[in-house]
């Protein structure tokens, strides 16, 4: 049974997950995160989610609580499946998250684990289980040609044989996850209603980092 087979609709997604709050970072729908663990605690959740179901919801958390010891966190987070992990003899863990769907934060749970849990509400996302939704929509070649543009400004390149074989889909979140911008513009990508929204979001991002490097600004790819 492949990954997504197991996820029909909402309803095959647990209510109840483990969550870890991190700023900047961002999950999608079919793109990988890769994650280097060390922090005691969250070595504790990687052990839980491969004791249980190996689901974990990456959210950030609120722009203006991050210093907290326990911060407020965005309302909306994805939730990932664990598809690879490793053990390093300094007692890390890499794993590699796949992202399954988007969740709102329901309700934070008062928990004894070391780690922060949540209920979580896929309903308004249901349309993130099916592979693909969207993506004839996407303005493909814009996105094609502010890639290109930004990867010539930065004297970088790509495989574009693998680029032009690539899912839209798999384009998009993967090239927002690659995207150098900040943590509220992360939220933005991530709360995009569709998948045509946030390529648009993600060419205008964009865009403005090309019109700041004009201007002495280079931001970096990840």
């Amino acid at each position: 049974m492949g990954i997504f087979d197991r996820y029909r609709g909402p309803q095959d997604l647990a209510q109840r997950i483990p969550v870890f709050p991190l700023a900047g970072a961002l999950l999608l729908p079919r793109a990988d995160l890769p994650l280097n663990i060390f922090e005691p605690r969250y070595l504790a959740m990687i052990e839980h989610a491969l004791s249980t179901d190996r689901l974990i919801g990456m959210i950030q958390p609120a722009a203006d609580d991050e210093a907290a010891d326990v911060p407020k966190l965005m309302k909306v987070g994805c939730v990932g499946r664990i598809t690879s992990w490793s053990e390093t003899p300094d007692d890390r863990m890499l794993i590699t998250l796949t992202g399954v769907s988007r969740f709102q934060v329901v309700d934070e749970l008062d928990v004894d684990t070391p780690f922060r849990q949540v209920i979580a509400n896929y309903h308004p996302f249901a349309a993130d289980l099916a592979m693909g939704a969207g993506a004839a929509e996407v303005n493909r070649p814009a996105l094609l040609k502010v890639f290109r543009d930004y990867l010539d400004a930065n004297n970088m390149s790509a495989d574009w044989k693998e680029v032009d074989s690539a899912p839209t889909e798999v384009l998009v979140n993967t090239l927002s996850l690659l995207a150098p911008y900040p943590p509220q513009e992360k939220q933005a990508l991530l709360e995009a209603p569709d998948l045509k929204t946030r390529a648009d979001v993600l060419v205008a991002l964009t865009e403005v980092a090309l019109g700041k490097m004009g201007k002495g600004a280079k931001p970096r790819l990840q």
